[in-house]
């Protein structure tokens, strides 16, 4: 029962926060989160530097092979 407390209490001093909070700060943070949002590719959102490392990995390979003459 004592997790269920804690869970309860958290869930409270959260709502007690967001409401204590003045409206223009809270909407300053929630556009100051989308522009984060916004300013990194969904790749790295889903999965990280993986589809970076391999972009990268791809021109530096392109770049080696030699051109047909």
């Amino acid at each position: 029962m004592a997790k269920s407390d804690d869970l309860v209490k958290y869930i409270t001093q959260q709502v007690v926060t967001y409401i204590d909070t003045p409206t223009d700060v809270r909407r300053r943070h929630r556009q100051e989160r989308r522009i984060l949002r916004h300013s990194t590719p969904w790749t790295v959102r889903w999965f990280g530097l993986l589809p970076l490392s391999i972009k990268v990995w791809k021109e530096q390979r392109r770049k080696k092979q030699p051109t047909p003459e």
